[in-house]
């Protein structure tokens, strides 16, 4: 069965004198985009984060918010790549000898290189924190992994709803069209006959002609494939697997049926009948875009 991909999940961590918030909140999104958002200082653990929520999702725009307030974190200790700066200063030194340059190498303009200076979380504890914080994030997943379930529960329900109507419409349509074939074959003689006369029974591919009109409009294979589709729908929409984007294809291909149809269609009541059925499959590709 497909999930949604609405949902929201917080899991707050009391680490030390530290807590840590984490939220996830998806949205729709035609692929999966995941943004983190958390502290400066925790930078590092964006990849490992995100490779995280990637094992939870397939499809839809996740946003991950990670809020620490309180000093549990905050020994720290400014490192110096002092290998980095010896290189720096000797070129720098180097292009002032060739280029007999005047201009003093300021501590300002040292200190303004961030790849020079690096702050480092210290304490022995802080690697379990940062386990925890992942860990953290992953019950907030299941979370949203929970909400979306529900809520791709109910998006079902009213899909097999709306699907059944589609269903009972095409039946109708098919019972219809004999007669309005019947019928289109009639209309065509009478008119036929008011021009020609008794001339038209000497002739036989007068009765050919009729026959290949009356074919134009028959929507006979628009049918059968419609109840294809409806029954292919069905099966994708009780998989197990992902299935948004192959319900969203095979509503494509309901609405290019009903177009067809529509065209075809030279009978009042069919082409009410069509207009009901295209505004029901125009329902349930609105509903399919929320789908995972």
């Amino acid at each position: 069965m497909p999930l949604s991909m609405t949902g929201y999940g917080r899991k707050v961590l009391h680490i030390e004198n530290t807590m840590v918030t984490i939220e996830i909140r998806s949205v729709n999104h035609r692929f999966l985009d995941i943004a983190i958002k958390l502290p400066r200082t925790f930078l590092f653990l964006e990849d490992k984060l995100k490779k995280t929520v990637q094992t939870q999702f397939n499809r839809g725009r996740i946003d991950v918010y990670i809020n620490i307030e309180g000093d549990g974190f905050a020994n720290r200790t400014l490192e110096a790549d002092w290998e980095l700066i010896d290189q720096y200063v000797n070129h720098l030194n180097e292009a002032k000898q060739k280029y007999y340059l005047d201009e003093k190498i300021s501590l300002a303009f040292l200190s303004s290189k961030q790849e020079f200076f690096q702050i480092k979380e210290t304490g022995d504890s802080l690697e379990h924190a940062h386990q925890l914080i992942i860990e953290g994030t992953l019950e907030a997943c299941e979370q949203v992994f929970r909400m979306r379930q529900e809520e791709g529960k109910y998006l079902t329900s009213d899909l097999a709803q709306r699907l059944q109507e589609i269903h009972k419409t095409v039946l109708r349509l098919r019972e219809k069209r004999d007669i309005v074939r019947k019928e289109y074959q009639e209309r065509i003689m009478e008119r036929i006959r008011a021009y020609l006369g008794d001339e038209v029974s000497k002739d036989g591919k007068f009765y050919q002609e009729i026959v290949l009109l009356a074919e134009k409009g028959d929507i006979t294979e628009e049918i059968t494939r419609l109840l294809g589709h409806i029954e292919h729908f069905e099966k994708t929409m009780n998989s197990p697997e992902a299935s948004g984007r192959r319900l969203d294809f095979i509503i494509q291909e309901m609405h290019r049926e009903a177009n067809t149809i529509g065209s075809k269609s030279t009978d009042v009541t069919i082409s009410e009948w069509n207009v009901s059925l295209k505004s029901l499959i125009e329902k349930m590709k609105e509903q399919v875009q929320n789908l995972e």
